[in-house]
């Protein structure tokens, strides 16, 4: 994440996709939002914590290491507190049951192509120690210049009492936003510049001649 002075911010209140239940999520996709500016996604690097202060706990940073797959790079705590340890290096997955993880995949691959953004409610079944838990996550791809897009910024909110970790969910829902792409020139209709040719100079002219005669002996006019 990045240490500049300059904070994007911006108003989240038009980002209500899972209400005033996961308001910390929709904190997170405005930071975004504010930080892409019209472009398909932000850089990595543009990322500062200072922007998303009050949602530190439930984001995290995810790093792609196949298609369909990638692992926390990052985690704040309330990730941590869900599956009993330090999440860091474990795959994304393993938030989810077996059932859902197909289907995740997906829409993960889609992410890091540069698709979509995804917004995920889940929902944990409730047991002994382990009440019924919902929750909503975020995810949103982040370019880097170098090596494309690897990370992706996600946010974990969850509504109800955490029960005995670890926890995992079900995938109940999920909804997709489209990101606009760069225009490409499409190489077939695209022509080669015609090489320069400078104009051929025109033919030299021959000076028309006039014959003036300085004959002293030349009859004078009457």
């Amino acid at each position: 994440m990045s240490g500049k002075d300059n904070v994007t911010s911006i108003a989240f209140s038009r980002f209500h996709g899972g209400g005033m239940r996961f308001a910390l999520n929709n904190e997170v996709e405005a930071y975004w939002e504010g930080l892409r500016d019209g472009r398909p996604m932000p850089a990595r690097s543009e990322i500062d914590p200072r922007g998303i202060d009050r949602a530190l706990g439930h984001t995290f940073i995810l790093e792609k290491v196949a298609p369909g797959m990638a692992r926390f790079r990052l985690a704040g705590q309330h990730l941590n507190r869900l599956m009993g340890m330090d999440v860091r290096g474990m795959p994304v997955s393993a938030l989810l049951g077996a059932e859902s993880r197909p289907e995740f995949a997906l829409h993960l691959k889609d992410l890091f192509d540069g698709k979509t953004t995804l917004r995920i409610a889940l929902h944990a079944k409730g047991g002994l120690g382990r009440p019924a838990l919902g929750a909503e996550m975020i995810l949103l791809p982040l370019n880097d210049p170098a090596t494309g897009i690897d990370r992706a910024l996600g946010c974990l909110v969850s509504d109800g009492q955490l029960g005995t970790a670890p926890r995992r969910f079900t995938i109940t829902d999920i909804r997709t936003r489209g990101l606009i792409q760069p225009v490409q020139q499409i190489p077939a209709f695209v022509e080669d510049p015609a090489p320069f040719a400078p104009r051929p100079a025109p033919p030299a002219r021959r000076p028309k001649l006039r014959l003036v005669s300085d004959r002293t002996d030349a009859p004078h006019p009457s």
